[in-house]
């Protein structure tokens, strides 16, 4: 199973160590994901998906495995982050490691919770994150340009082709463009990624908002106005949330949560929302295998070939892969067994060109 870490960034006091603090107390044993880190500012947090749950249900299953995304609390951004600011080489470096990025705004006001810039702009703060990316970006890039120019003398294809493409990257990074708003053929995009570019990575926009104070979405601030043309204008991934709430919910479950939440004025289960955003941003789907021992949800790469998906379960699959057996999860449920569906004919055999589908339920023939 693929590593997936989204990195959480925001300026200081914005509410994202209690953004990650409601989530990291959705997180699951890190024993069942032997690639994760035990380390306090990285969560494992499973993905809500009901589907498991009804397989499990369905299978009578001894132990039943989501999907997660590994959410990583990355030191609050400064100005200046880019030349060392602050933590800012640190938190660079941590950003790095991630495959996403999801940046905390703040849309409320609060006279008692001080913004580091003196006022609420949620605009202009997406514009200190994004800029001091960018510069850290360019400084990676003009480096690499240095270096490569020995073997761009020496006529060596690789080099030339990166070359041409940090050319361009470059060209928009001097102009505040983000590295993936610049036009590359997908060859230009695979000699780039060693340097694992900042400004390279998706985004996702988290607002913050705060019950019982005044929140720019509530009383259609011009402020929030012109950050809804800005996502619009970026085609930009954005989810709304009320961090303070969803901590103080963190340690209540099902009817009992729901009526605190009413309580507290928050309206839906914001935390829910963003870990299925997260899945979204980095283009993943699900496939399932379930049984009597276990019910497991698989993260694939949308697109995944049977026998890619299968890697997900062990590396061998691919290789070894034979055919596989395949039913939609709803159909499965509906037939009542895998009998049953059989007789139906619910149940079908694919080769290695099936691309396995969101909700799959899926028996691998090696």
């Amino acid at each position: 199973m693929a590593k997936l870490a989204i990195g959480i960034v925001g300026l200081p006091n914005v509410g994202k160590s209690t953004l990650f603090n409601a989530l990291t107390k959705k997180s699951v044993p890190a024993e069942n994901y032997p690639f994760c880190t035990i380390d306090p500012s990285v969560g494992i947090v499973p993905v809500p998906d009901e589907r498991l749950y009804k397989l499990s249900d369905f299978s009578q299953t001894d132990k039943t495995v989501p999907a997660v995304i590994e959410f990583v609390d990355i030191a609050g951004l400064v100005k200046g982050a880019s030349e060392g600011e602050g933590l800012g080489n640190q938190f660079l470096s941590h950003i790095r490691e991630t495959d996403a990025i999801a940046e905390v705004v703040r849309i409320f006001e609060d006279g008692n919770v001080i913004h580091v810039h003196g006022k609420i702009d949620p605009l202009n703060d997406i514009g200190v994150i994004n800029l001091e990316l960018i510069l850290a970006d360019t400084s990676t890039v003009t480096k690499r340009l240095g270096t490569l120019e020995k073997d761009v003398k020496k006529g060596e294809k690789l080099a030339i082709r990166e070359k041409e493409a940090l050319t361009k990257i470059l060209a928009g990074l001097e102009v505040e463009k983000m590295a993936r708003e610049v036009e590359l053929i997908p060859e230009e995009i695979d000699a780039t990624k060693g340097l694992t570019l900042l400004t390279m990575k998706p985004i996702m926009y988290i607002l913050n908002k705060k019950a019982g104070s005044t929140n720019l979405d509530d009383v259609n601030d011009e402020r929030y106005q012109k950050l809804m043309d800005f996502f619009k204008e970026k085609n930009a991934m954005w989810t709304i949330v009320d961090a303070g709430v969803e901590h103080e919910l963190k340690d209540l479950a099902g009817d009992e949560k729901e009526m605190f939440r009413k309580e507290l004025g928050a309206k839906d289960d914001g935390v829910n929302a963003l870990i299925k955003k997260g899945y979204e941003l980095l283009n993943l789907e699900t496939y399932f295998t379930t049984g009597k021992a276990e019910t497991r949800a698989w993260t694939i790469a949308k697109g995944s070939t049977a026998p890619v998906a299968g890697m997900a379960i062990h590396t061998d699959f691919k290789e070894k892969f034979i055919r596989a057996e395949i039913i939609f999860w709803k159909d499965l449920l509906e037939a009542g067994s895998f009998a049953v569906a059989r007789e139906k004919g619910l149940m079908r055999t694919e080769g290695k060109e099936y691309v396995v589908k969101d909700g799959d339920v899926v028996e691998f023939k090696i």
